[in-house]
């Protein structure tokens, strides 16, 4: 599956600038069709972590580093800074603005977009000179079902809104509380000015809510008084300017922001959205034997032309790549 990642990904290095591999990946579609094509189960949550570490390990095989990976499930996700910062020093780039994309697209999909899956998977795919996309997955343990989140840079003009290229779900939820919707604008805005307030105020707001009627989508049961007014301390002491510092500030996170978020609908009456932003989303067959199990002779002879034709490319002869492109040409929808 690696040679097969990595010869696709050749392919494609030779035919489009790596701008373009980004923005494929970042289309829940286009990465679910590449999972299909390696073999991996086309409706499982493996497809993610496996897809992403294949290719992960394809590009690091190959000779020129035009499109640079970090992180994985787990572990390896909180290791992303970290393997950014070594892969800069090794290719001369600056790791800021990846690592900063990195913490803050997985911040976002955690804390604005609280849709009950907690995100165990976080990969970010680069290029040095800072263009990337981030592909990261959720679970929802009583449910069993993962959900995927895809960003690309050149898409992203406010991190806090509406960011996403495409997020991929088995289930539509019924209640999410998705402060990336434009509709949550003006929740969003009290949400900033309740984090500069005195942290007395509000907590006698907060303190209101606590003795409603549960007829609210969301519960402050969860929300400790402690841990509240010691984030509120934080908030207030740092005024931050926009919901990106407020986010940004440490031990700020999804049940903190959920918290002034129920202020700013029942006191305020600004209510954020509560849609769910998420999208529904067989070359070899699959491991899982659907839709048939996989035929590895047609594999290896798959991997095989794809070796030759990139090997007889970057010896100037390009004819195998165009055939290749060419009999896509034939089979793709309206041909």
């Amino acid at each position: 599956m690696v040679r097969l990642s990595k010869s696709i990904v050749e392919a494609m290095l030779e035919e489009f600038p790596p701008e373009e591999f980004l923005r494929r990946l970042s289309h829940p579609g286009w990465f679910q069709a590449l999972g299909c094509v390696l073999g991996f189960d086309w409706h499982s949550s493996g497809l993610t972590t496996t897809t992403t570490a294949a290719l992960k390990e394809a590009l690091s095989e190959l000779s020129t580093p035009l499109i640079l990976a970090a992180g994985g499930k787990g572990r390896a996700a909180l290791r992303t800074p970290l393997e950014v910062e070594s892969l800069a020093e090794r290719f001369a780039f600056d790791p800021l603005p990846i690592i900063k994309a990195s913490r803050l697209s997985a911040k976002v999909d955690s804390a604005l977009l609280q849709d009950g899956y907690e995100i165990y998977h976080h990969a970010i795919f680069f290029t040095p000179e800072g263009k990337w996309a981030v592909i990261q997955q959720g679970m929802r343990e009583e449910l069993k079902m993962a959900r995927r989140y895809h960003w690309l840079s050149s898409q992203v003009k406010d991190p806090t809104q509406e960011p996403h290229t495409g997020i991929s779900s088995q289930k539509k939820e019924k209640v999410v509380l998705d402060l990336t919707s434009r509709k949550s604008l003006k929740n969003k805005e009290i949400i900033l000015q309740l984090s500069r307030e005195k942290p007395e105020k509000v907590k006698k707001d907060f303190s209101l809510i606590l003795n409603m009627p549960r007829r609210h989508a969301l519960l402050s049961a969860d929300m400790r008084p402690e841990n509240f007014h010691r984030a509120l301390l934080k908030t207030y002491e740092r005024t931050p300017q926009d919901i990106l510092q407020l986010l940004m500030i440490r031990g700020i996170g999804a049940k903190f922001i959920r918290a002034l978020s129920l202020v700013a609908d029942l006191i305020y009456g600004a209510a954020p959205s509560y849609e769910d932003p998420a999208l529904y989303s067989f070359a070899h067959g699959g491991k899982d034997k659907t839709p048939y199990p996989l035929d590895f002779r047609v594999y290896e002879t798959t991997i095989e032309v794809l070796e030759r034709a990139i090997k007889r490319a970057k010896l100037g002869d390009r004819e195998k790549l165009k055939a290749l492109k060419k009999l896509s040409q034939e089979f793709s929808p309206g041909a």
